[in-house]
């Protein structure tokens, strides 16, 4: 009697699995089929793609049938630079667009990316990762898919997906490798108007004595010979922009921007504080110390703070402290330097801030803006 049971329980178990086995592989089947539908094989989509009714919506306002479908060979954009040089602005200025979405800093790439890079370079965790299995191949695969899920997933969909997070930098040549179709966008700015904003502002950054001027100034250094040694490396890859040159001529740098990245004209970046906090338009976090900056037209208010602030010894010592500012077109002697002329727009811009900001002026007020002004023209 047990044994017949035990048989019985056996066939019922056998038939059981069966039916799972070919339950499971019909749903594969299904899996294939709408992957070969909706894209390439090995492409990565959204899980609305296996199995859901979830449709995406781009920010053209066209409503897909299909899946936003996303991969490795996609034409990503990474915006980066020392923090306080502008990347702040370029990416709002490119979230303006239609076509493409930024969005705020994730915080979490340049951190994956730095701890990558402390694997290679370490031989010991190298030799330890190659006997696990865990090789360069896996690791690439793995940032692969962790980043891309990022980017795509923290905000809207777009025809031109965009990162900006500062030193992800970095990592450019990586990138670079990893995302063979990425473009990379520099953003340089001189590096004293950088640190003085760091310092003045209080914005903490790993590894930057913020009581120092002589500290910032050479980490600053340091940070941006990386990412200018890469940039130029891949010079048909990354475009070095200069944020003095972008505020003083946003028309013109936006224009070669945009043909850089392959992206098609609209005058909408140039007045990206219009499309603030609206559908499609610059979405801004409340926690990045930029986002007070960024709501106002192109100006040319903080192109000059610096001056006068700086202690006399690092200003001696400025060419040694930082010889990137040399490299980079800055004359490390100039107080107060020489950027360039505005274009009218911007110094319109400039003037109506002024007004909104401090009001009817008088007495010595006005005398100094007016010297302001026929300075930069």
């Amino acid at each position: 009697m047990i044994g017949k049971l035990k048989q019985n329980l056996l066939v019922a178990c056998l038939v059981i699995s069966s039916v799972t086995v070919f339950y499971l592989g019909r749903h594969a089947m299904e899996c294939h089929q709408r992957i070969e539908e909706h894209g390439q094989l090995g492409a990565i989509l959204p899980l609305s793609a296996l199995g859901g009714s979830m449709r995406t919506t781009l920010r053209t306002g066209q409503n897909l049938s299909m899946p936003f479908v996303y991969n490795k060979d996609m034409p990503l954009i990474f915006i980066g630079g020392v923090p306080r040089s502008g990347t702040t602005l370029m990416r709002a200025m490119l979230d303006a667009h239609p076509e493409v979405r930024c969005g705020e800093e994730t915080r979490v790439i340049p951190r994956i990316l730095a701890m990558k890079q402390m694997w290679s370079r370490s031989g010991r965790e190298k030799m330890r990762l190659d006997e696990a299995g865990v090789t360069d191949e896996v690791l690439d695969a793995a940032m692969q898919a962790f980043l891309l899920e990022i980017i795509v997933k923290h905000g809207e969909p777009a025809n031109f997906l965009c990162n900006k997070d500062p030193f992800a930098l970095k990592s450019l040549s990586y990138l670079a490798k990893i995302f063979p179709r990425a473009k990379f966008v520099l953003m340089i700015r001189d590096g004293r108007a950088s640190v003085h904003s760091m310092i003045s502002r209080k914005v903490t950054i790993a590894g930057f004595d913020l009581g120092s001027y002589r500290d910032c100034l050479t980490k600053w250094n340091r940070a941006i010979e990386t990412m200018y040694s890469q940039c130029l490396v891949a010079a048909d890859k990354c475009l070095p922009v200069h944020y003095e040159q972008l505020v003083l001529h946003p028309e013109k740098w936006m224009k070669t921007l945009l043909k850089f990245l392959d992206v098609p004209w609209n005058d909408a970046v140039l007045r990206h504080e219009e499309l603030i906090g609206k559908a499609g338009g610059v979405s801004l976090s409340k926690v990045e110390r930029s986002t007070d900056q960024v709501i106002k037209p192109v100006n040319v208010e903080a192109l000059s703070k610096w001056v006068g602030k700086i202690p006399a010894d690092v200003v001696r010592d400025m060419a040694v402290i930082a010889p990137m500012l040399s490299r980079l077109g800055y004359d490390p002697h100039a107080n107060p330097p020489n950027y360039g002329r505005p274009d009218p727009k911007v110094l319109d811009n400039t003037r109506r801030q002024d007004t909104m900001i401090d009001g009817v002026k008088c007495g010595t007020d006005v005398q100094q803006d007016k010297k302001r002004d026929e300075s930069l023209v």
